[in-house]
C-alpha cells in the first residue's frame, strides 16, 4: 500500500497525545534532564569520530575531551537529583544495590529496569 508524506503526517497527528500535565516537573528539571540528553550525544559523537577517524586510537586530548563532555552529564546528573530532592550520594547508593541485586541473582545481563 503506497501513502505519501503528506497522508503519513495527517495519520501520524492524529495520534498526538494532548495528555500532557506537567504537575511538579519544573521547566529547570525539565532543562537538566534534556542537558543529560544532549551532552550524552556530545560524547557518542565524540566516541563515533574515534571509532570512523582514528580507527579505534585514543589520544591523551581526546581523553580529555570525553572527560569534558563526562563532567557536563555528570552536572546535569547531580543537578536533576537535587531537584528530584535527591543527592548524587543517594543515587550512586541506590545504584550499587541494584546492581548488587542483580549479580546476586544472576540478573547483570538481559533487558528490562526490574530485572
Amino acid at each position: 500500500m503506497s501513502m505519501n508524506l503528506d497522508e503519513y503526517q495527517k495519520n501520524a497527528l492524529a495520534t498526538l497525545s494532548n495528555n500532557y500535565d506537567y504537575g511538579d516537573v519544573t521547566p529547570q528539571m525539565m532543562g537538566m534532564v534534556l542537558g543529560l540528553a544532549g551532552e550524552s550525544g556530545e560524547v557518542l559523537e565524540k566516541f563515533k569520530k574515534i571509532l570512523r577517524d582514528k580507527q579505534g586510537k585514543l589520544t591523551e586530548g581526546d581523553k580529555k575531551e570525553l572527560g569534558k563532555e563526562l563532567g557536563d552529564i555528570l552536572w546535569c546528573v547531580t543537578t536533576t537529583a537535587h531537584l528530584l530532592g535527591s543527592s548524587l550520594e543517594e543515587v550512586a547508593r541506590q545504584n550499587n544495590e541494584k546492581l548488587a541485586s542483580r549479580k546476586n541473582r544472576d540478573a547483570l545481563h538481559g533487558s528490562g529496569d526490574n530485572r
